[in-house]
C-alpha cells in the first residue's frame, strides 16, 4: 500500500512537534487578530484640551488624535473651545478630558455630569486630574474622586502595573520608566473611590496612583495621570493605555 507522505511526516516525533507548533501559531494569530481589531464601528470620541503649562496642540490634538484614528479605531473630534462641548455631547460615545482651562458655562458643567450619569464613559488625561476649578467642586468629587495639587519636578520615574487582569492594562508592560510629571493624586474619601491599575514612584518614598478606574455608580471612568509631553505620548505603553481605556469605557 502506498504510504501517505504527509501522515508519515507528521506521525514522526519531529513532525508531531512541528504540527503542535503550527497549531499554536495559528491560534496565537487568531487571538491576536481578535484583540487587535478595531471596533466594528469607530468609537466617537470628543477630546477637550487647552489651558496652561502644556502643549495641548502637539500632544493631544496632534499625537493622541493620531493614535486613536489608526486603523479606524475612533472617530475623534478635538476642541479647545469649552463652550462648544455642550452641543457635541449627545453625539459621542466617549468624552476624553485633558484640559485645565475652565468650563465657564454652568449648563456645560451640568451636561458633563449628566453625560456620566447616563452611562457614557469618560477618560481623564493628565491635566484633567488636577484640582483646576475651585468653583466646580463636584467635578473632582464625583468624576475624579480626588485629584492632584502638586507633582514632582519633571523627570524620570517608574510605573508599575498593579492589576494585570484589567482590560485597560492589556498589553502594557508590568513595569516601565518614562519622563513626566509624577502627579500626587490623592483620593477624596467623600468621593466614590477608585480602583488602582498602576502606580508611579520616583526616588521619593511615596507611591501614587498613575492609572485608575473611578468607582462611579453609573458609568466607566479611567484616569491616566501620564501625559505631560512626548516622553509619554510617544511611548508604546501609553498608546496601549489610551486605546484600551477608550475601548473599555465605550462598552
Amino acid at each position: 500500500m502506498k504510504k501517505n507522505k504527509f501522515a508519515e511526516t507528521f506521525l514522526s516525533t519531529d513532525g508531531f512537534f512541528r504540527l503542535v507548533v503550527l497549531i499554536l501559531l495559528i491560534c496565537a494569530g487568531l487571538i491576536g487578530h481578535v484583540y487587535a481589531d478595531p471596533p466594528k464601528n469607530p468609537i466617537k470620541v470628543l477630546m477637550v484640551g487647552g489651558g496652561e503649562s502644556h502643549d495641548f496642540d502637539t500632544w493631544y490634538k496632534g499625537r493622541d488624535v493620531e493614535i486613536l484614528r489608526k486603523k479606524n479605531f475612533a472617530d475623534v473630534t478635538y476642541t479647545d473651545d469649552t463652550d462648544s462641548v455642550l452641543d457635541q455631547l449627545e453625539d459621542i460615545d466617549v468624552l476624553y478630558l485633558t484640559n485645565n482651562q475652565p468650563f465657564k458655562d454652568p449648563k456645560t458643567r451640568e451636561a458633563i455630569m449628566a453625560f456620566a450619569d447616563s452611562g457614557k464613559g469618560l477618560v481623564l488625561g493628565h491635566a484633567a486630574l488636577w484640582y483646576n476649578w475651585a468653583d466646580w467642586p463636584e467635578y473632582n468629587l464625583n468624576i475624579v474622586s480626588g485629584g492632584s495639587r502638586g507633582h514632582d519636578r519633571y523627570g524620570e520615574f517608574e510605573v508599575t502595573v498593579t492589576d494585570k487582569k484589567h482590560p485597560v492594562m492589556k498589553g502594557v508592560p508590568a513595569k516601565f520608566t518614562l519622563k513626566d510629571e509624577l502627579y500626587y493624586y490623592k483620593v477624596d474619601p467623600k468621593g466614590p473611590g477608585i480602583q488602582v491599575l498602576a502606580t508611579a514612584k520616583s526616588d521619593k518614598p511615596d507611591t501614587y496612583p498613575s492609572v485608575f478606574v473611578v468607582n462611579h455608580p453609573k458609568t466607566k471612568i479611567v484616569g491616566i495621570a501620564l501625559g505631560h509631553d512626548g516622553e509619554s505620548h510617544d511611548l508604546d505603553a501609553y498608546h496601549k493605555l489610551l486605546t484600551n481605556a477608550i475601548r473599555w469605557v465605550a462598552k
